[in-house]
């Protein structure tokens, strides 16, 4: 059986679950709503954008969409990192965990660009 640990795909897919249930959290402030909405945007962009990535037309273009990602997901941590601080809920596991994927998932993205990069430029 397959780790799912270090499935890329799958963890996005987790990561904007998890963005959703939260986004759902937020009150209904005017504060709330404009982070919500933030949130669920840049939140749920990685998933999509990987996609995207792996449809990539050269390495160029791959190089580009994972950059687009981990630029996304640096905004979600930011994000998350606001509604820790102000608090906009109590914060708890699930925040914490979210921002710790993020963390994660951001240092994933930064290792496979410059990956991709080393690998470009050896062509």
């Amino acid at each position: 059986m397959t780790d799912r640990k270090y499935d890329l795909e799958e963890r996005l897919l987790n990561f904007s679950t998890d963005i959703i249930f939260l986004v759902e959290r937020l009150p209904s402030s005017r504060t709330g709503m404009h982070v919500a909405s933030q949130l669920l945007r840049s939140g749920t962009a990685p998933y999509s954008n990987h996609a995207e990535a792996q449809g990539a037309e050269s390495p160029s273009d791959f190089i580009h969409k994972l950059r687009v990602s981990l630029k996304e997901l640096r905004e979600t941590e930011r994000w998350l990192r606001l509604i820790a601080r102000v608090p906009l809920i109590t914060p708890g596991a699930r925040l914490a965990n979210l921002l710790r994927e993020a963390d994660e998932l951001i240092r994933i993205f930064v290792a496979s660009i410059r990956t991709a990069e080393r690998n470009r430029a050896k062509s």
